[in-house]
C-alpha cells in the first residue's frame, strides 16, 4: 500500500495570501503546502481522503489517472470544497464516484453542492454514490478502513486506520476508547498546526506528546500552518522517528 501526501497545509494553505512572513516567502518547495489530503493506492484501488479546494491541482500535479472513491473526514471547506472536480473522473471512467461520508457530512454536501443532489440532473454535474460511514469498519476493495473519531474542538472528525497506517487531521482530543484503535500503528499521521495554543488543533508540543504515546515506528505531521515555522528549522526540533510531512511525500505501509 502506497500513500501519497497530496497536501499538508492547513485551511489557508502555505504560502498564505498576502503574507510576508519567512515561511510564506521561503523558496524551499517543502514550505509550499496545499490543503491536506492523501491518496491511498493498493493493488486494487485508488482512494482519496478529502477533496479540498486544491483537489484539481493535486490530481494534475500527481498525474492521478484513476480514482475509485473519496472518503471524507468532516465537512469543513478545506476538506470538501473540491468535490465538483470529480466530474473529470465520472467522464473518463463512465461511472459515478463512490463517496464515503457520515450522514452529517452528507447533509453539508447537500447544502454546498445542492445541484449534485437535485432531482433534475443538469448535464455534466458530478455523479456520486453516497455510502454512509460512522463508527463501524468498512471496506473499499482490498482496503479495510477503521474509523477513529477525534474531536476538533466540539466537532467530531473521523480519522482512519488502514492496516498499519493511521491518518488523523483536525484533532484536539482523542478519547481513550478511540485511542485503542490506534495502538500498534506503525505509521502515524497527525495534525500539528502551530506552536502557540489553539482551541481545535494539536499544537507542535501536543502532537509530539501524542506521537510518543502512540509509539509508532514513524510519525508524520500534517495540516501545518505557516505559524509553525520553516520546514528546515522545525525539522531540527523533532525527536527521532517524527518528521514533518510535505507535499509529494510518498510512504509505503504493509
Amino acid at each position: 500500500m502506497k500513500i501519497t501526501f497530496l497536501g499538508t497545509g492547513t485551511s489557508q494553505g502555505v504560502p498564505v495570501i498576502a503574507c510576508g512572513c519567512e515561511v510564506c516567502q521561503s523558496a524551499n518547495p517543502r514550505d509550499k503546502r496545499l490543503r491536506s489530503s492523501i491518496l491511498i493506492s493498493s493493488d486494487e484501488k485508488n482512494v482519496i481522503i478529502d477533496t479540498g479546494p486544491d483537489f484539481r491541482q493535486q490530481m494534475l500535479r500527481y498525474n492521478v489517472q484513476h480514482l475509485d472513491a473519496v472518503v471524507f473526514t468532516h465537512a469543513h471547506k478545506d476538506h470538501v470544497a473540491g468535490l465538483d472536480d470529480i466530474r473529470a473522473f465520472n467522464f473518463k471512467q463512465k461511472a459515478a464516484m463512490d463517496i464515503y461520508a457520515t450522514p452529517e457530512v452528507e447533509e453539508s454536501l447537500k447544502r454546498e453542492f445542492y445541484y449534485i443532489f437535485s432531482e433534475f440532473k443538469y448535464p455534466g454535474i458530478p455523479q456520486i454514490n453516497i455510502h454512509h460511514i460512522g463508527n463501524k469498519d468498512f471496506e473499499i476493495g482490498d482496503l479495510h478502513f477503521t474509523p477513529i473519531e477525534v474531536m476538533h474542538y466540539k466537532l467530531p472528525v473521523l480519522g482512519f486506520r488502514v492496516k498499519d497506517f493511521t491518518y488523523i487531521t483536525d484533532a484536539k482530543t482523542v478519547s481513550d476508547a478511540e485511542f485503542e484503535k490506534i495502538k500498534g500503528t506503525k505509521i502515524l499521521v497527525i495534525n500539528a498546526l502551530q506552536k502557540e495554543a489553539h482551541i481545535s488543533h494539536f499544537t507542535f508540543d501536543e502532537a509530539i506528546a501524542f506521537a510518543q504515546k502512540v509509539g509508532a515506528s514513524q510519525t508524520y505531521f500534517t495540516h501545518i500552518s505557516h505559524r509553525l515555522g520553516r520546514h528546515e528549522d522545525v525539522s531540527k526540533e523533532l525527536p527521532a522517528g517524527i518528521n514533518l510531512a510535505y507535499d509529494g511525500l510518498v510512504v509505503s505501509s504493509g
